[in-house]
C-alpha cells in the first residue's frame, strides 16, 4: 500500500487545514499550524491509532523540543514502519527543521495510509488522551523523583541565603526594569516582523506548490485521455510523472525509452522500405 502512494496521489492534494483538523479530531489535540507536528510525537500516535500496542509509547517525547529528542521520535517511527514492513523514507533531517511543505507532505501520506486500513475506522476504545498520559508518566517518573529529590537537598539550609538574595535581587529588579522593559518591547516588534515575513513567504510557497501541483495534474490527465494514453511521448512523460526515487532523476529513463521507440520504428520502416 505504502508504495502505491505516489507523489500524483489523491493524497497530496489535501489541503493543511483539513489535515489538522483530522488530526486534532482523532488524537484530542489543539495544532492550528502543521508546523507543530514536527517532532515526530503526532506521526507516532497516528500509527497508534491505527495498529493499537504496536508504538512503544512511552517511548514517544510528546514535549520534544531539541532535534536531538524530535529525532529519537522519528526512530520510533522508523522501528514501527520497518515492524510493520511499510517501505516509507522518512527526511528525517528535513522534518525536525519544521518545515511546513515536508511536514504537510508526511502528514498527507498518513492520512491517506491511515484510512486505508480498515476503510479509515477506527477502534472505538482508542483513547488517545490517556495513551499520552500513560506514555508520559512512564517516561517522566524516574526524571521526575530525580529532580525532587535534588531540590529538596539545595533546599536544605538555605533559609538565610534566600532571604538575602531576595532582597538584593529587588534592588537589581528596579534599578534594570525600565531598560528591560525597552529592550523586552523592541525585541517583541522585532520578532512580530519576523513572523509576519515567515508567514508570507509561506503563503508564497504555497501557492507556488499548488500552482505547479495544478500544472502536473493537467499534464496527467491529458496524458491519460484515450488519443494520447499509449503514445510514446505520453508514457515517457508519466515514466517522468509517477517515479518515486527523490534522489534520482527519472529524465535519462524516459529519454531511453523515447529514444529506443524511435529507434525501433526506424529500423521497421527500413525494412518495410
Amino acid at each position: 500500500m505504502a508504495s502505491s502512494i505516489g507523489i500524483m496521489d489523491s493524497a497530496y492534494f489535501v489541503g493543511r487545514n483539513e489535515i489538522l483538523s483530522w488530526i486534532n479530531e482523532r488524537l484530542r489535540l489543539n495544532l492550528s499550524r502543521i508546523e507543530e507536528a514536527a517532532s515526530g510525537a503526532v506521526q507516532c500516535q497516528l500509527m497508534d491509532m491505527t495498529y493499537p500496542g504496536v508504538v512503544p509509547m512511552h517511548k514517544v517525547n510528546f514535549d520534544a523540543k531539541t532535534e536531538y529528542d524530535m529525532i529519537q521520535n522519528y526512530k520510533v517511527l522508523q522501528e514501527v514502519f520497518n515492524k510493520l514492513k511499510i517501505d516509507k523514507h522518512i527526511e528525517v533531517s528535513r522534518l525536525v527543521k519544521g518545515r511546513p511543505l515536508d511536514n504537510l507532505e508526511l502528514l498527507q501520506w498518513l492520512k491517506r495510509y491511515c484510512d486505508s486500513v480498515n476503510g479509515g475506522i477506527i477502534n472505538e476504545n482508542y483513547n488517545p488522551v490517556e495513551r499520552r498520559d500513560r506514555g508520559g508518566k512512564d517516561r517522566n517518573l524516574k526524571g521526575s523523583l530525580r529532580s525532587s529529590k535534588t531540590n529538596i537537598t539545595n533546599n536544605t539550609g538555605s533559609g538565610n541565603t534566600i532571604s538575602s538574595n531576595r532582597t538584593s535581587g529587588a534592588k537589581q529588579f528596579r534599578s534594570s526594569g525600565a531598560a528591560g522593559g525597552a529592550n523586552s518591547s523592541a525585541e517583541i516588534q522585532a520578532l512580530s516582523k519576523e513572523i509576519t515575513e515567515l508567514k508570507l513567504a509561506n503563503d508564497v510557497l504555497e501557492k507556488e506548490r499548488d500552482f505547479y501541483f495544478g500544472k502536473l495534474r493537467d499534464i496527467e490527465i491529458l496524458c491519460q485521455t484515450p488519443e494520447l494514453e499509449d503514445t510514446p511521448a505520453s508514457i515517457a512523460i508519466k515514466k517522468i510523472l509517477y517515479a518515486d526515487d527523490p534522489d534520482e532523476s527519472a529524465l535519462d529513463e524516459a529519454q531511453g525509452y523515447l529514444d529506443q521507440t524511435i529507434n525501433a520504428a526506424k529500423a521497421e520502416a527500413e525494412i518495410e522500405d
